[in-house]
């Protein structure tokens, strides 16, 4: 059966500092849910614990306490609406999230590409490069990979990122490129073994270059290693939604999807 798109597992509220949108609200959300028949919605503000040292400056009030403000999230019936987060990874593969934590989500975004964030997550000698980029796209993945965790709940965002290369659409496709088959294939069956989400997120596919083989090729190799997929729209804002489900649907599509590839929180 084909995969059918009734979820979103990355989404994020006002709380989140890259929104700041009063009109982003967790029962906008659930609307936004009900109205395209999803069965599943995770709220994954952005968070790095205060227990943990070393948050930047953009990070640091956006702790457990701040995030868990949107508690209780509204409910409706057919909509199971689930509190969750979305950490990071600084330049020293230290994870925002103390294990001790876990418990308190139902789901925990992971990104490794967030390569934009220099000084924190990543050097300038890392972003010094095409070559040195892709070093380290394999690099934070690998790290996260190796880790023990309970990967049954944790997701990793958005693989193919633009972030990674900034504004520069051929730098962005050069990356993908330099990535090696062999290590993909290392990295997606270690992501199968473990049971991690792999995001399929709708900022990605929404891009001009969402259909390119240097994006697809990524997705295709998880795939074929049998790692288990998920839907987002990483959405920030109200009029980010409109179009979500339609685009989530092209490359569940272009990647030939059935549910039998549908990754599903807690098993």
């Amino acid at each position: 059966m084909k995969y059918v798109v009734d979820h979103d597992y990355h989404i994020h509220s006002q709380l989140s500092s890259c929104s700041s949108d009063p009109e982003q609200t967790p029962q906008r959300l659930l609307e936004y849910a009900k109205s395209n028949g999803y069965k599943q919605l995770v709220l994954t503000d952005h968070y790095w614990d205060s227990a943990v040292p070393g948050a930047s400056r953009w990070y640091m009030p956006q702790d457990f306490r701040h995030i868990s403000a949107s508690l209780p999230l509204p409910q409706a019936e057919g909509v199971e609406f689930l509190f969750g987060c979305e950490t990071d990874m600084d330049r020293f593969m230290t994870l925002g999230i103390p294990e001790e934590r876990f418990k308190d989500f139902d789901f925990v975004v992971i990104p490794t590409t967030h390569m934009h964030m220099n000084g924190f997550t990543v050097s300038e000698e890392d972003s010094a490069s095409a070559e040195a980029k892709a070093k380290l796209w394999v690099e934070r993945l690998d790290s996260l990979l190796c880790r023990s965790l309970p990967f049954y709940k944790i997701g990793i965002a958005h693989l193919v990122c633009p972030l990674i290369a900034g504004n520069s659409r051929e730098e962005y496709l050069k990356i993908l490129d330099l990535i090696p088959d062999a290590e993909l294939d290392r990295l997606f069956t270690r992501a199968a073994t473990v049971g991690v989400g792999i995001e399929l997120n709708c900022g990605d596919f929404y891009s001009p270059d969402a259909q390119t083989y240097h994006v697809l090729r990524i997705f295709r190799a998880a795939k074929e290693c049998g790692c288990k997929f998920y839907c987002s729209s990483d959405a920030h804002h109200p009029s980010s939604l409109g179009k979500v489900k339609a685009v989530l649907e092209k490359a569940v599509d272009s990647l030939g999807l059935t549910e039998d590839d549908k990754f599903h929180i807690g098993k």
